[in-house]
């Protein structure tokens, strides 16, 4: 089968055998995937976790149809329509566990569900979860205008959030922020950006902040948290790396909690995944839940697809079909 592997000399289009599923997997025949930023540095000969380096079929998230079930994964069936989320997914064909697919409603196509799988469990995850976001609060979500970012405005304010803070540092994405939920729109790059939230805030801060930046915005942050509020750290676009103001986080009692899907256990992931399904799945249904979709490409240009990514000027999701 054809599949996007990293090899020798980067990463590309490659015959591979197909795969078969053992246990509690399902074998998918795959039609749409998304792209993240993930699978951007993979390309680039980096590890994500335990992924990575000469010989790795890249991608991470998927939508498809079941075609072999393994012996131990319950509730799936060959000919169900499906996403999901876990490693070799660009390619005709990929693995999952039973526990990290979700089925796709209804008319909902290949290209929407692809975007969908890492979006809503990252971000119900880090919200509900850890974040233990309850109605009525205030939000920050620090790199909103990622396709993530973009569905954690949407399930805060599905959830009740009193007030929902989206940044982006770039204007003409941050403009339109608001489209996703946001009350308001920050500027990270100029000063003043922890003022506007304490404004915003009267004065206190914000109860829960996602934050996708960290590096140098991780004081300013802290700055921006009220007194025992809540930091859940979900990415490091802006660096693993920085200053930290312990005394300024003690003074605040700020709870600061790091979270990654890649030191997780399949059990924890299943978790994850019935939580969704749990919890906010009706406005999965209903498409109150959603992504844009930046731009399709067919599989044979997802070198171009990858580039697009790069040249970082899209909003929403970069799709690739099958």
């Amino acid at each position: 089968m054809k599949a996007f592997v990293y090899g020798a000399s980067g990463a590309a289009i490659s015959d591979v055998e197909k795969p078969a599923p053992t246990g509690t997997q399902v074998l998918i025949k795959v039609r749409a995937c998304g792209l993240n930023r993930a699978d951007l540095g993979m390309t680039k000969g980096q590890a994500h976790g335990a992924a990575g380096g000469v010989g790795t079929v890249l991608g991470m998230e998927w939508a498809g149809e079941i075609e072999a079930v393994g012996p131990d994964a319950p509730g799936c069936k060959v000919g169900d329509r499906v996403m999901g989320s876990g490693a070799a997914a660009f390619a005709e064909y990929t693995l999952a566990d039973y526990g990290r697919v979700l089925p796709i409603p209804g008319s909902m196509s290949f290209e929407d569900a692809a975007t969908l799988p890492v979006a809503l469990t990252t971000m119900h995850n880090a919200l509900v979860a850890i974040g233990k976001l309850r109605s009525g609060q205030s939000v920050l979500i620090q790199g909103a205008s990622s396709g993530v970012g973009l569905m954690a405005l949407q399930i805060a304010k599905f959830k009740g959030a009193r007030l929902v803070i989206g940044s982006s540092t770039n204007k003409s994405r941050r403009d339109r922020l608001h489209e996703f939920g946001a009350d308001l729109a920050i500027d990270t790059t100029g000063d003043g950006w922890v003022d506007q939230v304490l404004a915003a805030t009267g004065g206190a801060g914000v109860d829960l902040v996602i934050d996708q930046v960290s590096g140098k915005l991780a004081n300013q942050t802290l700055a921006a948290t009220r007194v025992l509020g809540r930091i859940v750290n979900v990415g490091r676009l802006g660096g693993s790396h920085a200053d930290f103001n312990f005394d300024l986080h003690a003074a605040r009692r700020i709870d600061y909690v790091g979270v990654t899907f890649r030191s997780r256990s399949i059990e924890e992931i299943r978790e994850i995944f019935r939580q969704v399904r749990g919890d906010i799945w009706p406005a999965v249904e209903q498409r109150k839940l959603k992504l844009p979709i930046d731009r399709v490409f067919p599989f044979a240009e997802i070198g171009a697809a990858f580039a697009h990514m790069e040249a970082n000027q899209h909003l929403g999701k970069i799709v690739v079909t099958l």
